[in-house]
């Protein structure tokens, strides 16, 4: 270890016994099992995009409802949370890497369901969502335990960097391909052939998962930190909640709205692969950039103006909804999201780490950001099916549009207290 450094409060410089730094230390670099874990995030990434998206389609299709792409929608989070505070003792004091592993075999079972329910699938969209929440549960609950103990202060923003560059080439090509192969065959057909290949990739995930190394276990689950988090006066933790809920909030309704409006919009699933195909190649640059480029000391003006101009590109949409207007705001929220993303992901998980007592709690605390985030998406989801139990007018569409779309700066605005408060604590010393 380098002179003059020390680990993070409760990190082991032992990569096998209990890695919670790789191997290479401060360098900013990213070591083996790194690379390993952004392979299986890579594969899950390409498994949802290239199916995920489509899924909602496929329900759009059988039955023009957006009241019930919102509650599957609904529904998926809820499975979601209960999974995530449910499989926290899993995790904690047993075997993190199996919990992994079936999440991302859950994902491909949740595929072989939709196909051999064809086109009854919409009659069962309840249960789809339940099936979905606890996939993905499963899988982000261990992935970002994973995450945090394979990364450090030093090279976590590059981490976040991948995740989103190799995300936005699953983005690009995948829903491109699945669009050309729907249009080119029979719907059911094509649509039976992109669910199967997505079954595939889900399996070859597991497969690769096996070459993590297994992950010590240590302690006992603390089932309620999440309520003494929020009760304990003066902890930071109450500001980053209500940040991580304001992110939710947007993150429920436009993980799926977007797609069915630029699906409603063009009749085509070719067109919404286009859509795809252009955005996330936007978003794999700036991801890139962003990654390289972003410092902890700009993190806090990053964040505050990639809020805001995903704000703003949701304005061209009062001017019609159309795929030129839409295609606006693909591109725009592709170009400034990573500078949103990627500070409020790497500062939520630096102030796990900057404490022990934290630390020896990472998965409590990793699963209270994940129940903050679901009780947004939650939130978020009720407002649209309300509204659109009333009514589905443009105006109505796109005032929704606006305000769910502005939460991300009542999100940067209680980080900004957050950074205010501990930004020196935050930003790691120079590892030289």
């Amino acid at each position: 270890m380098r002179s003059g450094i020390k680990p993070p409060w409760g990190y082991t410089q032992d990569e096998h016994t209990n890695p919670l730094i790789p191997t290479d230390k401060h360098s900013g670099t990213l070591g083996k099992q790194v690379r390993l874990l952004l392979a299986v995030h890579g594969l899950f990434a390409a498994g949802t995009a290239l199916s995920g998206t489509f899924v909602n389609v496929y329900l759009w299709k059988a039955r023009h409802d957006y009241t019930i792409i919102g509650w599957y929608a609904l529904i998926n989070y809820v499975a979601m949370a209960v999974v995530f505070w449910l499989a926290g003792v899993w995790v904690k004091e047993h075997n993190k890497m199996n919990c992994l592993r079936l999440g991302v075999a859950v994902s491909a079972s949740f595929y072989m369901l939709v196909l051999w329910l064809g086109d009854r699938a919409v009659d069962h969209y309840l249960v789809l969502g339940i099936i979905l929440g606890t996939a993905s549960g499963l899988f982000w609950l261990a992935f970002n335990i994973v995450y945090f103990e394979v990364t450090d202060p030093y090279n976590r923003d590059r981490f976040n960097g991948w995740t989103g560059l190799l995300g936005s080439v699953a983005g690009m090509i995948a829903p491109w391909i699945a669009g050309f192969l729907i249009v080119h065959m029979s719907p059911s057909g094509g649509y039976r052939l992109i669910f199967t290949i997505s079954l595939v990739i889900f399996l070859l995930g597991v497969l690769v998962s096996f070459f993590l190394t297994k992950r010590k276990s240590e302690g006992h689950y603390e089932w309620l930190l999440p309520a003494r988090c929020l009760f304990k006066k003066g902890t930071v933790w109450r500001p980053v909640s209500l940040a991580l809920i304001a992110q939710g909030i947007r993150e429920g309704v436009f993980g799926f709205l977007i797609a069915l409006l630029v699906y409603s919009s063009t009749g085509s699933e070719m067109m919404l692969g286009n859509f795809s195909l252009i955005t996330s190649g936007v978003a794999l640059i700036s991801f890139m950039i962003a990654g390289r480029l972003l410092k902890h000391k700009h993190r806090s003006a990053a964040m505050g103006w990639g809020a805001l101009m995903m704000v703003v590109v949701i304005v061209p949409m009062f001017w019609g909804v159309n795929f030129i207007s839409l295609l606006i705001f693909g591109v725009g929220v592709s170009l400034f999201f990573p500078l949103y993303s990627i500070p409020m992901t790497s500062s939520v998980f630096d102030l796990i780490g900057m404490d022990p007592d934290c630390v020896k709690k990472r998965e409590e605390y990793i699963i209270f950001r994940e129940l903050s985030l679901n009780v947004g998406r939650i939130s978020g989801l009720a407002v649209f099916i309300g509204v659109v139990s009333v009514t589905v007018s443009p105006l109505a569409m796109n005032v929704l549009l606006l305000t769910i779309g502005s939460s991300p700066v009542a999100a940067w605005l209680w980080m900004r207290r957050v950074y205010k408060t501990r930004g020196q604590r935050l930003a790691p010393k120079s590892p030289h």
